[in-house]
């Protein structure tokens, strides 16, 4: 089911801060093309607890847009921030009916400061996958020996394992989705790779000052990723391409990668962007070559020991 659609919508600062008209025919255009997966997540916990409304916003469009249940995937999140304070019950309870379904195709579980207690979070989800609130699972930005227990446990005990990381994945930042504790992983086919915030907020795009909240600026290195947006242009001219084409193909190209998540704002935007896919097959390793100086993160560890 992770791989169904090549392409994914990120939720994150995007619904809320569109005209409802401009999201519903945004979500249209989307499925229409078979963009069929949707990042969708409850922020309002821990450093996220922003009171947003566009999960709400995206059940709201989806439905106005005509979109039948079974025709997209929804990817939810399941947050450690105040877990089992807050279990996974009750957050999907709320979760789930902000959106209007009474079920998510995937979640996504993460973000977390302390290590959580493993075994509990695997069967946790377990029990939550049994009643048929969710489908499968993956992890964000665990620290990689927190995944090899997840892992080891879930194969011990006969429960659902991860299925995929979701991680933050761009031209400039590649430690996690390309070292070693998470590759071997990818090489094994145990996981896929869900690639995130391969804009970085935009910044890698030439917006050096984006006026909404982005992700985590891990290895204090988001300067020097703007320093790259000009020769990336330059770069991205040479295939025809936009920047954002581009940074999308890198990704794609990217064996491990089954969906590449970003945000769009309008229709225009995101049929500009699929282009991307014809971009990435033609000349995937030509652009993973030519952009391989432009790699900014070699000294983050790629265990998520940040």
């Amino acid at each position: 089911m992770i791989g169904r659609s090549a392409f994914g919508l990120g939720s994150w600062n995007t619904w809320d801060r569109m005209d409802f008209g401009d999201a519903v025919r945004l979500l249209r255009t989307a499925v229409d093309a078979g963009v069929t997966l949707f990042d969708v997540a409850h922020y309002d916990m821990g450093p996220h607890a922003e009171g947003s409304h566009t999960d709400v916003l995206f059940g709201k469009a989806v439905r106005e847009a005509g979109i039948a249940r079974e025709d997209y995937v929804l990817c939810g999140k399941l947050w450690l921030w105040d877990y089992p304070r807050t279990g996974f019950a009750r957050q999907l309870e709320t979760s789930l009916g902000r959106v209007g379904t009474d079920h998510a195709d995937l979640v996504v579980v993460g973000d977390y400061l302390e290590r959580p207690d493993i075994p509990r979070v695997v069967t946790d989800v377990a029990e939550q996958i049994a009643t048929g609130r969710i489908g499968g699972w993956g992890v964000n930005n665990w620290r990689a020996d927190d995944l090899d227990a997840a892992l080891a446990f879930a194969e011990r005990e006969s429960l659902p394992a991860p299925e995929f990381a979701q991680l933050k994945y761009s031209i400039a930042r590649r430690s996690m989705a390309e070292g070693e504790p998470y590759g071997r992983h990818f090489a094994s086919g145990r996981l896929v790779l869900q690639a995130s915030d391969v804009f970085e907020g935009g910044v890698l795009l030439g917006n050096r000052e984006p006026r909404r909240k982005i992700g985590a600026d891990v290895g204090g290195i988001r300067e020097s990723i703007a320093d790259t947006a000009d020769e990336l242009a330059v770069i991205a001219a040479e295939f025809g391409a936009t920047r954002a084409q581009l940074a999308l193909a890198f990704c794609l190209a990217y064996e491990p990668v089954a969906n590449v998540l970003f945000g769009a704002s309008r229709a225009e935007q995101l049929t500009d962007n699929l282009r991307a896919l014809d971009l990435a097959g033609k000349h995937g390793k030509e652009i993973r070559a030519a952009v391989d100086h432009l790699r900014r993160d070699l000294d983050v560890n790629p265990d998520g020991t940040w």
